[in-house]
């Protein structure tokens, strides 16, 4: 749906509706006032005479409304002039145009699920945002219409949600007033500070209550894996750019062996045979799981070496775990093949001759 913000004008009102219904096609102007709708009955009139122009709004008798509704889709209409009624539950196909009046007055859910009553066929289709110049709207009105524009592709809704929380701020999560401390940092930040937070007071405040959950957690929350191997999802494999972008979204968001296995099967049912690059980037995943258990806070596999670095500090409650001391009976075990360091405050473990992400998972398996 092509969604373009503009002023409330005759020449682009007249010219969009009569291309639409030139290609045979029909036209939503939403119009929220009741008070006034006939105001702007008239003057669409005016702007294309002739056309055919059927009202709608909820405070109509109910099988009036109905009856206007089935004319419209049988083609009886070339404009339904209409309050928010027709933003859900509404499959026109052939309507393909949508007019929003003063579209700055509207929620970004409202914009967003409007604009979803067009383009439900294979048609092109438009959208146009009515509003004043956005220098004269709000901050939050601009971002809105902005937000809606830049967002327009199919399955946005998702983006469209989280831009909503951004703009309005999530609030304080133990009160209601809204504190919009979220709009300056992002949700995900937020939610990062928040589980560091929440960590803190268990590990110190109250770990007499904790104690149990304490002891079972992960040393480490995520593994970073930095490499100079090739794994990604090549272009000639997934030409949508979009399409690749979500697809790295969702691998990066699988936990557990089943959906990852799920994520494969599907990826090949839908474009073919994995291709190399992309299997070892699905392994990749395996191997940062595998990592994090052993305690690395960071893997890096380049020119041949993957390093491991340990997390925390040196005064970490992890270098008197149990899973330290099987790291240790490795390297003593295996001394030419894995080699502990320490670098800036830091430990480390290298192997060398690691040349695929396949071959770091064996080695790894081993702790």
């Amino acid at each position: 749906v092509q969604t373009e913000i503009r002023s409330f004008g005759e020449t682009l009102i007249r010219e969009a509706i009569n291309y639409e219904v030139s290609r045979g096609g029909q036209v939503f102007f939403v119009h929220n006032r009741v008070q006034n709708i006939m105001d702007v009955h008239d003057m669409l009139r005016k702007f294309v005479p002739g056309i055919r122009i059927a009202v709608a709004h909820g405070q109509m008798d109910g099988a009036k409304l109905e009856k206007i509704m089935l004319d419209f889709i049988d083609g009886m209409y070339d404009v339904l002039l209409a309050t928010t009624i027709i933003e859900s539950g509404l499959d026109i196909p052939n309507a393909n145009t949508i007019f929003i009046n003063d579209a700055q007055n509207y929620g970004l859910s409202d914009l967003h699920q409007l604009r979803g009553r067009v383009g439900r066929t294979n048609k092109k289709a438009f959208c146009y945002l009515l509003a004043p110049p956005l220098v004269a709207l709000s901050t939050e009105g601009r971002k809105r219409l902005q937000a809606v524009t830049e967002h327009a592709e199919l399955g946005s809704g998702f983006n469209i949600a989280m831009r909503d929380l951004d703009i309005r701020g999530a609030g304080n999560i133990l009160g209601a007033e809204q504190s919009g401390f979220i709009s300056e940092i992002g949700i995900e930040m937020y939610q990062k500070i928040l589980d560091e937070a929440l960590l803190e007071l268990k590990e110190k405040e109250f770990s007499d209550l904790f104690e149990k959950e304490l002891a079972e957690k992960d040393f480490v929350k995520e593994c970073q894996f930095e490499t100079d191997l090739e794994i990604l999802i090549p272009n000639d494999y997934i030409v949508n750019i979009t399409e690749r972008l979500s697809l790295y979204k969702e691998l990066d968001d699988i936990a557990d062996e089943e959906a990852l296995q799920q994520f494969q099967n599907r990826l090949a049912d839908r474009f073919g045979p994995l291709p190399s690059p992309t299997n070892s980037l699905i392994n990749t995943v395996r191997l940062r799981w595998i990592a994090k258990k052993i305690g690395f806070e960071k893997l890096s596999i380049k020119f041949n070496r993957m390093t491991g670095y340990f997390a925390g500090d040196q005064e970490s409650p992890y270098f008197q775990s149990e899973v330290f001391g099987k790291v240790l009976s490795y390297v003593q075990n295996h001394p030419h093949q894995a080699i502990m360091k320490e670098r800036k405050g830091k430990l480390t473990l290298q192997f060398e001759g690691i040349k695929s992400v396949e071959k770091a998972i064996e080695i790894l398996k081993q702790f």
